[in-house]
């Protein structure tokens, strides 16, 4: 049996008595490309922290590619939520990638002079999100979808097999968002995704299973959205908890759900 790539039993984790996080449970098999949802606070970031080994549980197990949280290197890839960059920093595109190389008996993390075996990984993790032209540009003079390759590229500068992302289209326009949902859908094809997002009432194409993170955690094991999930974000009773309203036409892609109340069984819905 092929054991899972992430593997949570019982996890519970709380900041000064406050429970973020409470008797979580969640098994991601390899390939897998997930999409963690639910509202501003719910504990999503907080869960990505845990399985990196930022952060510690107060009790409950973790398992990450067969290991315990931080131990992993660079089998994982890691995209935080907030990558600000100051005007005035002088990084270029390719010394931002190079910095998320795993130098071991380096302190952890290569500095800014870089050997020419993580400059050489750094542009092939540049090319896989087509930013190889800017390798040479100052990081903070791109635009916000541009950041976002090039921090996609620094997570996947060692050749991850799970990817983690905590955000990774909320500071970018439509188009950005776009592409880059598009990007990491071809990534899936290579590596396990795991995405966070605070917005509930939409689903990335290419995503294969959902869990809801509000305190504890609901999974659904395809692409999914349940009312349960509704519930745990937005509250509201058994018979009406959806408030999210869809208008759509023309060409622009969008998928019906059937009924998903608490008394109806998972429904894929329609594509249109």
């Amino acid at each position: 049996m092929v054991e899972p790539v992430v593997q949570i039993e019982g996890l519970t984790y709380s900041i000064g008595g406050v429970p973020i996080l409470e008797d979580v449970a969640l098994s991601i098999e390899r390939g897998d490309y997930l999409a963690v949802l639910g509202p501003n606070g719910g504990g999503k970031s907080t869960l990505l922290k845990l399985m990196i080994g930022l952060l510690k549980p107060d009790s409950g197990s973790i398992r990450i590619l067969g290991a315990s949280p931080g131990e992993a290197g660079g089998r994982i890839g890691y995209l935080p939520q907030h990558t600000h960059v100051a005007q005035s920093f002088p990084i270029t595109v390719l010394d931002a990638v190079c910095m998320g190389t795993v130098q071991p008996g380096f302190g952890g993390i290569a500095g800014l002079f870089h050997p020419g075996e993580a400059k050489d990984k750094a542009r092939q993790a540049l090319a896989r999100v087509n930013m190889q032209d800017f390798e040479s540009r100052n990081l903070a003079r791109l635009s916000g979808g541009q950041k976002q390759r090039v921090f996609i590229a620094r997570a996947l500068v060692d050749g991850p097999e799970l990817l983690l992302l905590d955000e990774p289209t909320a500071s970018v326009d439509s188009s950005s968002r776009s592409s880059l949902l598009k990007l990491l859908a071809e990534l899936n094809e290579e590596m396990t995704v795991i995405m966070v997002s605070h917005d509930i009432s939409s689903l990335a194409s290419g995503v294969k299973s959902v869990a809801c993170v509000n305190k504890t955690l609901h999974f659904h094991s395809a692409p999914v959205l349940t009312g349960d999930m509704f519930k745990m974000s937005y509250g509201g009773s058994d018979n009406d908890c959806c408030p999210v309203e869809l208008v759509t036409h023309g060409h622009v892609p969008h998928r019906v759900l059937g009924p998903h109340g608490h008394d109806h069984g998972p429904d894929k819905g329609e594509e249109s």
